[in-house]
Parts: C-alpha cells; sequence; structure tokens
C-alpha cells in the first residue's frame, strides 16, 4: 500500500490530504488570499495528525505546481522540496489543471472537451482543454477572454475551475459549468501523483508553471534617475 501527503497553495488557499491506496484518511483546508507561508506547515502537520500518522508512514510527497498565485507556487514548492529533503521521500509535482480536471467524473466527460479555466488575478485566466477520454490537448496558457473562445476545440465544452463563470460568458451556448470544482483538491493531487510513482524511481525535481512573468520591479542602480 501506497500513502501519499498532498497538498496545494498555488491558489486562494492551503490545502493538504493523506491517502492510502484510494481512501483518503485526513483532509484539510484553509482559504486565503495571503499567509501561505506561515500556514502551510502547521497545516500538513494537522492533516498527518488526524490521519493518525507521521511523516515516517509516508511513501510518497506530491504538491501543485501551477499555474497560480506566483507567491503560492512557490511557498508550496519550498515546503515540499525542503520536506523531500529531510525525509527522503520522493517528490512528485501535479499542474493545478491536472488537478482540477481529475475531479470531473469520466461519465461527465463523455463527448464533450473539458475546459479548465484558473483565476490569473489578471483579466487573463489560465486555461487548458482535456480531451473527454483524459489526456490533455495542448499545454495549458495564459489567455485573454477575448481569444479563449477560438483556443477551445468546437463543439459541447464542460467548464471548472476557479475562473468558470469568466469563460462561461464567452463560449455561449455551447458552455456548461462543473458546478463544485474550482481549486485543487490535495487527495486528487496525491492519486495523480501516486498513478506516475513506480517504486524505486526517483523523479526529478518538480519545476514550476507561471506561464507569466512574475509581477516584480528590478531594482533600479545606484546614481540612476526615472
Amino acid at each position: 500500500m501506497v500513502t501519499v501527503l498532498g497538498f496545494d497553495c498555488a491558489g486562494r488557499g492551503c490545502a493538504a490530504a493523506v491517502l492510502a491506496e484510494e481512501r483518503v484518511l485526513a483532509s484539510r483546508s484553509e482559504p486565503m488570499e495571503r499567509g501561505q507561508a506561515a500556514a502551510l506547515l502547521p497545516l500538513v502537520r494537522a492533516t498527518l495528525e488526524a490521519a493518525g500518522l507521521g511523516l515516517d508512514a509516508i511513501d510518497l510527497l506530491a504538491v501543485t505546481v501551477g499555474p497560480g498565485a506566483f507567491t503560492g507556487v512557490r511557498i508550496g514548492l519550498a515546503a515540499a522540496r525542503g520536506l523531500a529533503l529531510a525525509t527522503g521521500l520522493p517528490l512528485i509535482g501535479v499542474t493545478s489543471f491536472a488537478a482540477v480536471a481529475a475531479a470531473v467524473p469520466p461519465a461527465r466527460r463523455a463527448g464533450r472537451v473539458l475546459a479548465i479555466a484558473l483565476d490569473s488575478k489578471r483579466a487573463e485566466i489560465f486555461l487548458q482543454c482535456f480531451a473527454a477520454d483524459g489526456p490533455a490537448q495542448g499545454p495549458g496558457a495564459l489567455v485573454s477572454l477575448d481569444h479563449a473562445d477560438g483556443i477551445i476545440p468546437q463543439g459541447p465544452v464542460l467548464v471548472a475551475g476557479d475562473a468558470a463563470e469568466p469563460l462561461l460568458s464567452v463560449l455561449g451556448g455551447r458552455g456548461e459549468r462543473v458546478s463544485g470544482i474550482g481549486l485543487p483538491d490535495p487527495a486528487n493531487v496525491a492519486r495523480l501523483a501516486r498513478a506516475q510513482w513506480r517504486p524505486g524511481w526517483r523523479p526529478a525535481p518538480p519545476q514550476p508553471v507561471y506561464l507569466r512573468a512574475p509581477d516584480t520591479t528590478p531594482p533600479r542602480r545606484a546614481g540612476t534617475m526615472r
């Protein structure tokens, strides 16, 4: 039996879950716009305690790699890499797109493209499409709503994610929302990682998926004026 600790803080909050095969032993989440750096590890600890386990009982770590809030992605990856280094556990990264898509039942997706729309906190949305039978249809992208309809394949579309409503507004009658599926479920982060993992495999450290440059301003050189 493989026991996985999965967590996410790429979106508007922190969430963690412990999964043993298909059984969710514990799951915790806290919505927040800021403060993930202080909240994540205590939340992970509380989730392990609720599951009645310590880190020594975990076989695999899983974390979302984005896209999402730039700071949240960095915090999640830093915490995951720190835990992997301290414990020697393998670590697998899962995109926010894949984690949200995994929450949509296969029967619901039959015959329709699934579009995952995530909030970028800007005018654009993060968007990736998945075929009815599961695989991603091309890479994720940061797109304006004006161009989103032209990127999504023709035909009926299921829409999920925390930016579903803005996307539905430009899809007209061909879009249908999957209600109740917004942010990544950490249990699905754990499931997707477990599906990739093989005994003895040491995956490379997961890399962030930002899809846009960070909102930072380079420091001015001394003596320069604007």
